[in-house]
């Protein structure tokens, strides 16, 4: 069964940063695409970054320059690097991964993913 557990939200200013890891278990993680989506209070969830086996990255344009991917397979582990946060960026942040061996992390939609982390809450003040 494979089990996605993330860490690492909190409250912290504007142009703070924040590293947001998420743990998986329950099968080969290297094989699988991960990614990160966010939701803020009353809103959709939102794709913010992907990370494919290979290491090829996606991000949101509202995020992109400011937040990394990355994922240390040997311990199967996929990071978020938050860095100049914004209030906007405030929301619950899950990790996804998705169950095609190989496949692409470039999944913009939320119901392409097929496991889902618990969330955690990532606040930003002003």
């Amino acid at each position: 069964q494979v089990q996605l557990v993330e860490s690492g939200g909190g409250l912290v200013q504007a142009g703070d940063s924040l590293r947001l890891s998420c743990a998986a278990s329950g099968r080969t993680f290297s094989n699988y695409p991960m990614g990160w989506f966010r939701q803020a209070r009353g809103k959709d969830r939102e794709f913010v970054a992907g990370i494919s086996w290979n290491g090829n990255q996606y991000y949101a344009d509202s995020v992109k320059g400011r937040f990394t991917i990355s994922r240390d397979n040997a311990k199967n582990t996929v990071y978020l690097q938050m860095n100049s946060l914004k209030p906007e960026d405030t929301a619950v942040y899950f990790c996804a991964t998705d169950d095609v061996n190989y496949g692409s992390a470039y999944l913009p939609q939320a119901t392409s993913w097929d496991y889902w982390g618990q969330g955690t809450q990532v606040t930003i003040s002003s």
